[in-house]
């Protein structure tokens, strides 16, 4: 009998985000908070023991408005200032089949774009979205049982909480998670806006000083408990070199933090059906594949030579991503038989750097300085090896879209990048190369063996094929995820009945 009572139970999660893809995208946050709440409400079917009933909510955008997604207006509310309340929107929409709010005010009418250029342009709306957050359970007549909060965006919600319980029936019994994506970005500067709405600084004395006024740190010491997005990430932030000046604090709180390894979208990223592709392909009809490299190779103006080995960059220009590690280390390798795609958009000398490589190597670069998820796409399915040399990888997804489509990363072993890519040297099913420091020099090391290996070509395929097999669904994530409800719900025997 008891078993059937707890097959029952549902545990009710509000899931909050700056973005959340489709609806918006700026990063990989959107894609997590655009499949994690859907991939976790289908887990409930199919398991056992709990269930979730997650519900999302993100801000309205303006992008979002002059979309065509159909949202019906719930209500309106007020969020307190010390000027006075501010007027909020609460609408319903569906993303995935998961209830998805949107909430409106000025504070994001007023911003022209999902970030601004810095922390303090984005302070009051955030602040004012994790505090309209707060007020959704009551308004909507739903009790709460999780609050899962999303990097520094939405973690004032966190801090908040526990005034918000005592005016707030459906907040009572609410427990907390709060998802670290990046922890460098903290949310600096918006002491103004936590003081105009009336948010007072963190008590807590294992904070320094420093980070009682910041959204990031302020959430991370209210939460029940503090999930990276991978396991090696999770170790690697109570360090001097990857904890921000937190590493100390986040020790104390190491009890209560945890690794979970985000997932992909296993369906929209599948080179068997990608409407992409011009050649679609799976391991059981894998030499289509090669249909696709000579394809990429004649797009991008180069010989359509198969047998060169074809190297590949898809990211965000940016000094975390070992842009110039890439430069540097192609460079020193210009006399090796090699090309490369490098695609991305971001900082100005990075972007330059990359369009210089071109002039300097025109036979062997090509520098394509733009956005385009279509092409990745194509250059994951046409590629044989991605360039991942960051200096620091919370997750990072490129490497698991390369795999499924056979594409081998060269990664730095940090973060996520450890967590999913094996490497000959340790792995009797190796997926990829990975390197221990962030330098040209150990770079060109990992580059060098798999240009050797590259060469044999029936080992090569089986890595190929290792690497498409390896499971990255959400699925897996998910059910880490319910685990963690679970325990927290346990712990404080919130669970409702459905």
């Amino acid at each position: 009998m008891g078993g059937e009572s707890r097959s029952k139970k549902v545990i009710r999660v509000l899931f909050i985000a700056s973005e959340a893809a489709p609806l918006v995208k700026a990063g990989g946050l959107g894609d997590v908070a655009g499949a994690l709440p859907a991939a976790l409400n289908r887990l409930g079917a199919v398991v056992g023991g709990a269930s979730a009933e997650v519900r999302l909510v993100i801000p309205f955008y303006n992008s979002i408005k002059t979309s065509n997604i159909s949202a019906t207006f719930i209500r309106k509310f007020k969020v307190s200032t010390l000027n006075g309340a501010v007027e909020a929107g609460l609408f319903e929409t569906s993303l995935s089949g998961v209830v998805t709010y949107l909430v409106s005010g000025a504070p994001v009418s007023e911003s022209a774009s999902i970030y601004g250029k810095d922390f303090k342009e984005d302070a009051e709306k955030f602040v004012f979205f994790s505090l309209a957050c707060l007020k959704i359970p009551s308004l909507i007549g739903w009790k709460c049982d999780i609050l899962h909060a999303n990097d520094w965006h939405t973690a004032v919600a966190i801090h908040h909480l526990a005034t918000a319980k005592k005016k707030n029936a459906s907040l009572q019994t609410t427990r907390s998670v709060l998802t670290i994506h990046n922890l460098p970005f903290m949310g600096s500067g918006v002491d103004e806006a936590l003081v105009k709405y009336k948010i007072s600084p963190s008590n807590d004395d294992n904070l320094p000083n420093w980070g009682k006024t910041q959204p990031l740190p302020m959430g991370l010491a209210a939460a029940d408990r503090i999930v990276a997005v991978s396991p090696t990430y999770a170790k690697e932030i109570l360090t001097p070199e990857y904890g921000c000046d937190l590493q100390d604090f986040l020790r104390k709180r190491s009890g209560h933090l945890t690794g979970i390894l985000n997932g992909i979208d296993v369906e929209s990223w599948d080179p068997a059906t990608d409407p992409a592709l011009k050649f679609n392909f799976a391991v059981s009809n894998f030499t289509t594949r090669s249909q696709n490299k000579r394809a990429l190779l004649a797009e991008f103006g180069f010989p359509v030579e198969s047998d060169v080995p074809l190297l590949a960059l898809v990211s965000r220009f940016d000094w975390q991503k070992g842009i110039d590690i890439i430069i540097a280390g192609l460079r020193a390798m210009k006399n090796f038989a090699w090309r490369v795609i490098l695609l991305g958009t971001g900082e100005r000398n990075l972007e330059q750097a990359c369009r210089d490589l071109e002039d300097e190597m025109p036979g062997k670069v090509r520098a394509a300085i733009l956005f385009d998820v279509q092409l990745s796409r194509r250059i994951y399915a046409g590629a044989d090896l991605l360039l991942m040399p960051s200096r620091y990888e919370p997750c990072g997804l490129s490497q698991m879209y390369a795999m499924r489509y056979g594409c081998l990363p060269i990664a730095r072993a940090t973060g996520g990048l450890a967590d999913t890519v094996s490497d000959p040297l340790s792995s009797t099913a190796p997926t990829g190369f990975l390197f221990p420091n962030a330098d040209a020099s150990s770079f060109i090391t990992a580059l060098k063996r798999a240009l050797r290996l590259y060469k044999k070509r029936a080992f090569w395929q089986a890595m190929q094929f290792n690497a498409m097999s390896r499971d990255f669904s959400w699925s897996v994530s998910a059910r880490n995820y319910l685990d963690l409800y679970t325990q927290l719900s346990e712990n404080s025997s919130i669970m409702s009945e459905p």
